[in-house]
């Protein structure tokens, strides 16, 4: 596969056209397989496969591809369609590791998920390497998964179960990304994902053996309208972190680029309408282990390169491939 360059159409330069359209455009999904897996905590995670590895030869080990999705995403995400897609094209093996509540079932727990939680996936790229110690394991985070991915492959450096990986579009700063949010057309994607987070909470405290536990009442709910609000006062006591500041700098994956010790792409578009200028890495921030991509255009998690508004053609899934199965 030879890989293209991304150049928008002259229909799709606009940023809020490249973070939307694609969200509003079909496509189709291959037939998934679930397998759960029970936590110590007493919680679940849950891992939508596209295909297991078949080594029929001796010779032969297949990768697997680990895509880890963005904030309130699933398998049922488009770029996740997309990639799985083209990764049945190839014939690759290949699934979506679920954070915790956003697999259509809600999770056991008065915690969830959230933006440096590494843990959960280092849990699924462990029942990995037990299931098929032969098979290379390539990952691909799309923006939160992107900034759990990105903070996965810092912290563990040289040990990361993960061989390379791909990331795009991560708030690699929490808290610049929650104050771009507060402002102009961007507070569109914030409402939209904010009332689907207070749907959870909703969900949770109509729990009798969960409601005690939630830090806020229903009451409550309805005010925590910006990131900033709901994860002071949501994520923050929910997983452990000393209000919101301590979480947006503990759990952002801009420090741990320099960690990074595994081939690994990180893709951002300068006019995303999610970041500011302060996820742009500086060079002195970079591993050598780390492949900078900024493109002046792309939207967030968009990067139409062709077709039609009917019918878009993308260049992310072309450049996670090649990436991931062809560098």
């Amino acid at each position: 596969m030879t890989q293209r360059t991304f150049t928008p159409p002259w229909w799709a330069r606009n940023p809020h056209v490249q973070t939307i359209l694609p969200v509003l455009t079909k496509v189709n999904k291959p037939a998934l397989t679930r397998q759960r897996l029970e936590l110590e905590d007493g919680d679940f995670i849950d891992l939508d496969w596209l295909a297991k590895p078949t080594q029929t030869a001796p010779t032969q080990i297949e990768p697997i591809v680990v895509l880890v999705h963005g904030l309130e995403g699933s398998a049922d995400s488009h770029y996740a369609r997309r990639l799985l897609t083209l990764l049945d094209d190839h014939k690759v093996a290949a699934l979506v590791h679920h954070h915790r509540s956003c697999s259509g079932v809600t999770n056991r727990l008065a915690r969830s998920y959230h933006s440096g939680d590494t843990q959960d996936l280092h849990t699924t790229l462990s029942q990995l390497r037990r299931d098929y110690p032969d098979s290379p394991l390539l990952a691909v985070g799309y923006s939160l998964g992107g900034n759990v991915l990105t903070k996965y492959m810092g912290e563990h450096g040289s040990d990361s179960l993960v061989d390379r990986a791909v990331v795009i579009s991560a708030p690699l700063q929490l808290g610049a990304c929650a104050k771009r949010l507060r402002h102009g057309f961007s507070k569109v994607y914030q409402s939209y994902l904010i009332k689907q987070l207070q749907q959870k909470v909703r969900d949770k405290l109509a729990l009798p053996d969960l409601s005690a536990q939630m830090p806020v009442t229903q009451a409550e709910v309805e005010s925590l309208t910006t990131f900033h609000l709901f994860d002071d006062r949501v994520t923050a006591p929910l997983h452990g972190f000393d209000g919101v500041e301590d979480y947006y700098r503990r759990a952002s994956g801009l420090p741990y680029l320099s960690q990074v010790a595994k081939p690994t792409l990180v893709i951002h578009a300068k006019d995303d309408p999610f970041m500011t200028d302060e996820v742009i890495p500086t060079q002195e921030a970079l591993s050598p282990q780390v492949t900078y991509e900024l493109h002046p255009q792309g939207g967030h998690v968009g990067f139409i390169d062709g077709g039609h508004p009917f019918k878009p053609r993308y260049y992310l899934e072309q450049r996670i491939v090649h990436f991931l199965l062809e560098a």
